[in-house]
């Protein structure tokens, strides 16, 4: 193994197992190398296993197989050089701020005195100087989360890990906290050598990084590799940073598209889940982007601001909006197809009638319930063989989700109907048997 490698993983995989459902793949196959003197971030949608794969470099929980190693030896555990910063902060309230950054230096067996000088020298350097006797619900989010990283700075960590450790402030303090770790490193003020940062952020991502690696989902595999050559500070503004964000949007936001063998039928694609969002937030985004002052083209970060939501929770939907022909997502924009242009313009009937028409030609499944709908005498069939079939290439609960989404569509676009009571499917214009 090469020297400068701090963190490598080979063929990392791990899987959870809950009551009575089947074990479900977090991580197939990761290989990872973190090296001395990079910064990481970890990027990708829920179910990718980013909080996962962290929580296994910091030997918080063991990988079921392949290997994870620090320094070239195996870790059977938390390793003394890797510390870990949460988003929920994660200090103890009954502990004054001073108490909670010694935890780490008296789990080292270090001696009262020594403890103090070193927590005083951490509490100053991250700006928490004179705060050493406060309790944590007497400070304010931002400096509780610069308790959790001056806890874990203090143990002089050669890896710090960073769990979406921005994401519970508002946007002001967390970009001002973020800078001034940055401004640590780069002046080289703390000993740490490496930092792997896990976030949903993709502006922060590249603000912070020398490296993006970008996660598909369920299970968890690396998709691709983003290389940062600017130097940092980085502004938010300039024109190489927006093209970069608007690079990795465009690798966040595309869509698997799963061939089909030559010669036949359309089945539903398990490999392929369909996004994770509602027809509420469909048309809503939707009607966003149709409206002044976007008028059918938007940058996504400037879609997601005025959305006032996460680019999280907004990924499924541009996804939901491209598989459903009504948007086209290219790097970091999205613009109106001009059916989705029709569809903003329509009344609520013709807006469900093109629903349901680009359902079936662009959804297997919906059209897989549809036609078995009709070739059914009577009209209608119970969930359970629809269930059964997804769970051949999905867990229990992701194809109980899967099938839920293609309900709530095809409910929408009158393309079938479902009874909540009994689990069973039927046409629109079948009356109960």
């Amino acid at each position: 193994m090469n020297k400068n490698v701090l963190i490598e993983l080979h063929d990392v995989t791990k899987s959870f197992r809950s009551a009575e459902v089947a074990p479900r793949r977090v991580l197939d196959g990761v290989d990872f190398a973190l090296a001395d003197g990079e910064i990481v971030a970890l990027l990708g949608k829920s179910g990718s296993g980013k909080s996962t794969l962290l929580r296994i470099i910091a030997g918080l929980i063991p990988a079921d197989n392949g290997t994870a190693m620090y320094r070239g030896k195996a870790l059977r555990g938390p390793a003394n050089g890797i510390a870990m910063v949460f988003q929920s902060f994660a200090l103890f309230p009954w502990l004054t701020v001073q108490q909670n950054v010694e935890l780490g230096l008296e789990a080292q067996g270090m001696p009262p005195e020594e403890r103090e000088e070193r927590a005083d020298a951490m509490l100053e350097l991250i700006g928490l100087a004179g705060f050493g006797g406060a309790l944590p619900r007497e400070l304010s989010g931002g400096m509780r989360q610069r308790v959790g990283i001056a806890r874990a700075l203090v143990t002089n960590p050669d890896v710090l890990l960073m769990d979406e450790a921005f994401s519970a402030l508002d946007v002001l303090t967390g970009e001002t906290l973020r800078n001034d770790i940055l401004e640590l490193w780069d002046k080289k003020q703390i000993p740490t050598k490496g930092i792997l940062i896990v976030s949903h952020n993709i502006e922060e991502a590249v603000m912070m990084a020398d490296r993006i690696i970008i996660l598909s989902s369920d299970p968890g595999r690396i998709r691709t590799e983003f290389k940062i050559d600017l130097p940092r500070p980085r502004s938010v503004d300039s024109r190489e940073v927006r093209a970069m964000i608007d690079e990795v949007y465009g690798l966040m936001t595309m869509r698997p598209t799963p061939a089909v063998p030559a010669g036949m039928a359309p089945v539903p694609q398990v490999d392929y889940r369909l996004p994770d969002t509602d027809v509420n937030r469909i048309e809503g985004v939707l009607d966003l982007l149709a409206a002044p002052p976007f008028n059918g083209r938007a940058d996504l970060p400037q879609l997601a601001e005025d959305a006032e939501l996460p680019d999280e929770e907004l990924f499924p939907t541009y996804e939901a909006l491209g598989l459903l022909g009504l948007a086209h997502v290219e790097k970091g924009d999205i613009a109106l197809t001009p059916l989705g242009q029709r569809y903003a313009e329509a009344e609520h009937t013709l807006r469900q009638e093109i629903f349901g028409q680009q359902l079936l030609t662009h959804v297997p499944l919906a059209a897989r319930i549809r036609q078995k709908l009709e070739n059914e005498p009577a009209g209608t069939l119970s969930e359970g063989p629809f269930l059964d079939l997804l769970e051949e290439g999905l867990d229990a609960e992701e194809a109980q989700r899967m099938l839920e989404v293609a309900i709530e569509w095809g409910r929408y676009g009158e393309v079938y109907e479902y009874d909540f009571h009994t689990g069973r499917l039927k046409l629109p214009d079948q009356d109960e048997q």
